[in-house]
């Protein structure tokens, strides 16, 4: 799949903490029909066959609405699956070898927090980079925040898109603007809310007057 920067706008990253009510794979349907662009399934604690299950079904319900399907860190899990892509870390296999064992088609996503491994990562073949904790999350607490004027510093040094992550929601996306980004990653700004569906269309609301 190629991809369009536009895809990028709202995106949403699952995490399987606030499923109950709702099961993943709904908690995802809700977040496609409220206008989620793009979808990533990151899975920590599930092992390889409940994982590779758990991706064929989310992949076939993005294609049902045209949205592209990422894999977070698993290139094994992400070429079984047939998704669109993969996100990979700083610590995860280093690009270079995450667009040999893929091939072209598939996306690549990287994760980066200074200028540096921004440009790395782009000449290394990744297609769009995600930047963050813009904010201090609670999904990820030991993750160290990156400066507004470090994005925009990296959206000035690269081609390729680069998705803003980590505590976003939809009072201080805003704060964003200006910075360059092409998009919003959000976790529990989209699958704690107790209507998901409804609460994406606000976050898209936002997110489309905080882009570019």
């Amino acid at each position: 799949m190629k991809l369009n920067k536009n895809d990028l706008l709202l995106y949403a990253v699952t995490d399987r903490a606030w499923t109950g009510r709702q099961t993943l794979f709904e908690q995802v349907e809700s977040a496609l029909k409220g206008g989620a662009t793009c979808v990533q399934l990151r899975e920590k604690n599930l092992d390889a066959e409940e994982f590779l299950s758990e991706a064929i079904l989310i992949k076939a319900l993005c294609a049902k609405y045209n949205v592209p399907f990422i894999v977070n860190d698993n290139v094994e899990i992400a070429l079984k699956c047939n998704a669109d892509g993969v996100h990979v870390g700083q610590d995860d296999m280093c690009i270079g070898e995450v667009r040999k064992a893929v091939g072209s088609s598939m996306i690549i996503g990287v994760s980066a927090q200074t200028v540096e491994e921004a440009v790395a990562a782009e000449k290394g073949g990744a297609d769009y980079l995600g930047v963050g904790a813009v904010f201090g999350t609670a999904t990820k607490p030991d993750a160290k925040e990156v400066s507004f004027d470090t994005l925009g510093e990296i959206c000035a040094a690269v081609d390729i898109p680069v998705v803003a992550i980590g505590g976003i929601n939809k009072k201080n996306m805003c704060e964003l603007n200006g910075t360059g980004i092409s998009g919003v990653a959000l976790v529990s700004a989209i699958f704690s809310a107790s209507d998901i569906e409804a609460e994406c269309r606000e976050l898209l609301r936002t997110a489309k007057k905080t882009v570019g």
